[in-house]
C-alpha cells in the first residue's frame, strides 16, 4: 500500500488545483475528524445522496443503516461516492468573487461491500460505537440477533479518491487590496454542549466519563 492515492480522471481537481492531497494521512485524518458524511449513488438512473455516520478502519470506511432501508439495498455491489466535510470558516474578500471558506473535505470513489459476517458485523459495530465513546459498547445490553438482522454495514476500500483543503485569508486580485473593505477570516467551530440526561435514567446513574472526554478531531 503506498502513501498516496493514485491520481484519477474522476479524483483529480479541476480547479485551485494546490487544493487537492491525495496523501493517504491528510485523507485518513479528515476522515476521523468528521464522522458526518454523505453516501451518493444511482438507482434506476437517478441520483441519490444519503446522509449517515462513517468510521474509519484502516484502509477501510464502513457506514451502517436499517436492513430494510432501500437506500442502503441498493449501495450494496454498486459504484458509490462517499462524502465528508468539515466547515473551518467563512472567508470574506474584497469583492464577492473571492468569497470563500476554509474547509477540509475527503471524496471517496469505489463499489460498496456488505459485511456479511454476523460475528464480524457486531465487531465492526463495537468499534463503531466505541471509537466515538471509548467503552461505551461494553457498557451496552448485548446485541440481539435481531438487532444484528436489523441493521446493514458497509464498506468501501480507500483505494480511490482524495482530500480538498483550504486556508487562510482571503485570496484577492491584486488592485483589490488598496481599496478600503475589510476582508478576513471569521473562523467556525463545532462545539460540543452540555450533556442531557435521558428524564427515563434509573435514579444513581452516573454520567460515564467518556462524555466529557468527547472531541472532534
Amino acid at each position: 500500500m503506498t502513501d498516496s492515492l493514485p491520481v484519477t480522471d474522476r479524483s483529480r481537481l479541476r480547479r485551485s488545483h494546490e487544493r487537492g492531497d491525495f496523501d493517504r494521512a491528510a485523507i485518513n485524518a479528515i476522515l476521523d475528524a468528521q464522522p458526518m458524511c454523505s453516501v451518493g449513488y444511482v438507482i434506476d438512473g437517478k441520483p441519490y445522496v444519503t446522509p449517515t455516520l462513517q468510521w474509519r478502519e484502516g484502509n477501510h470506511v464502513y457506514w451502517h443503516g436499517s436492513s430494510a432501508s432501500r437506500a442502503l439495498r441498493n449501495q450494496k455491489g454498486v459504484e458509490v461516492c462517499v462524502t465528508v466535510a468539515i466547515l473551518d470558516g467563512f472567508v470574506l474578500a474584497r469583492s464577492g468573487m473571492h468569497h470563500s471558506v476554509n474547509s477540509r473535505s475527503v471524496m471517496l470513489f469505489g463499489k460498496a461491500f456488505k459485511v456479511e459476517d454476523p460475528q464480524e458485523k457486531l465487531e465492526k459495530l463495537g468499534r463503531f460505537v466505541n471509537g466515538l465513546f471509548p467503552g461505551r459498547y461494553e457498557m451496552l445490553r448485548p446485541d440481539h440477533d435481531q438487532d444484528l438482522k436489523a441493521t446493514t454495514v458497509l464498506g468501501l476500500e480507500i483505494a480511490e479518491g482524495a482530500a480538498k483543503v483550504r486556508s487562510g485569508p482571503p485570496k484577492d486580485e491584486e488592485p483589490d487590496y488598496a481599496l478600503p473593505i475589510w476582508a478576513g477570516e471569521l473562523p467556525v467551530r463545532m462545539v460540543i454542549g452540555e450533556p442531557v440526561p435521558d428524564p427515563r435514567n434509573l435514579d444513581g446513574v452516573s454520567e460515564p466519563d467518556h462524555l466529557r472526554a468527547f472531541r472532534f478531531g
